[in-house]
């Protein structure tokens, strides 16, 4: 039996359908006073309708205010996919906290939500979808899926989701493909878990940025608070008091302008190392010169 009829809704979850249904989602129907079947799924609800995902990949909800003032200008634009209440604890009973009696479980969309509820909007429209509700393992790969090409999902938050994938698909190759995404670039993303814990919290905060970071996973923790250090100096050199230079009188002779041309070394193994070395010893106006110097060699 697929799992559309397991939960009693068609393929294309657009109408219930009248089928057999299952003693735990009767008792639960029972309990929630829900319907098990032959109801149209609303496409609007009112906002107390709604819980948050409790599986949602994002420990912080960033940027709020913002979002709440798109909603309140130009309403909401996508709607949220969401699951039922019953399917959501026929699939998992022990995780039912938060949900209060909301007959809506928000699988993809909390972040909107919870604009929306900061911004005061009554309703919200919403695609219910049950088969996003089968397994966390589901709901978490759904929610990173959805959010894997968004700028404002925290890297460490993203690594951690990835490996609770790992855990579920059992190797970073199955997990990349799942996502459509090479395993290289699981890998990369990855390497934040192997840092220590305080160069774990240095990445949340931004003092350690994050392209360093995967680099620095890779190495022994022994080593890795060294080369943060180095990392950090780089991006962020330290202000070196200067003397000023006395002023020339008339029967001093001026010295000549001279410029020494810069020298820099580069251990390049990787093109990440050939960045930060340019960025380090480089100023932003050279940096563009070099890249649009490259773009035109390519």
């Amino acid at each position: 039996m697929s799992k559309a009829d397991k939960l009693g809704v068609s393929t294309s979850f657009a109408r219930a359908q009248p089928v057999g249904v299952s003693s735990r989602r009767a008792a639960i129907a029972e309990a929630t006073g829900a319907p098990t079947s032959g109801v149209v799924p609303p496409s609007e609800v009112p906002i107390e309708a709604l819980a948050h995902n409790p599986f949602n990949l994002r420990e912080d909800l960033t940027e709020l205010e913002e979002l709440a003032a798109s909603l309140t200008v130009r309403g909401q634009l996508q709607p949220l996919a969401v699951a039922t209440r019953m399917a959501f604890m026929e699939a998992h009973p022990g995780h039912t906290d938060g949900l209060g009696r909301a007959p809506y479980v928000v699988i993809d969309g909390n972040r909107r939500l919870a604009a929306a509820q900061r911004a005061g909007l009554r309703s919200m429209h919403i695609h219910v979808n049950d088969s996003l509700a089968t397994s966390a393992a589901d709901i978490l790969e759904s929610a990173l899926i959805a959010n894997v090409h968004r700028v404002d999902v925290a890297p460490m938050d993203q690594a951690r989701a990835l490996q609770e994938l790992v855990e579920v698909h059992g190797s970073q190759a199955q997990v990349a493909k799942r996502l459509g995404k090479t395993p290289a670039w699981v890998s990369q993303r990855l390497t934040l878990l192997n840092l220590t814990p305080e160069l774990q919290d240095k990445v949340e905060t931004g003092e350690l940025k994050v392209e360093p970071a995967r680099r620095i996973g890779r190495l022994p923790q022994e080593e890795q608070a060294t080369a943060a250090e180095e990392a950090v100096n780089a991006v962020n050199p330290p202000r070196q008091r200067t003397r000023p230079a006395p002023t020339p009188t008339t029967d001093q002779p001026q010295p000549t302008p001279h410029t020494s041309p810069r020298r820099i070394t580069i251990a390049a193994d990787s093109p990440d190392t050939i960045a930060d070395a340019l960025t380090a010893h480089l100023t932003p106006d050279d940096l563009k010169a070099v890249t649009e110097l490259l773009l035109t060699r390519i």
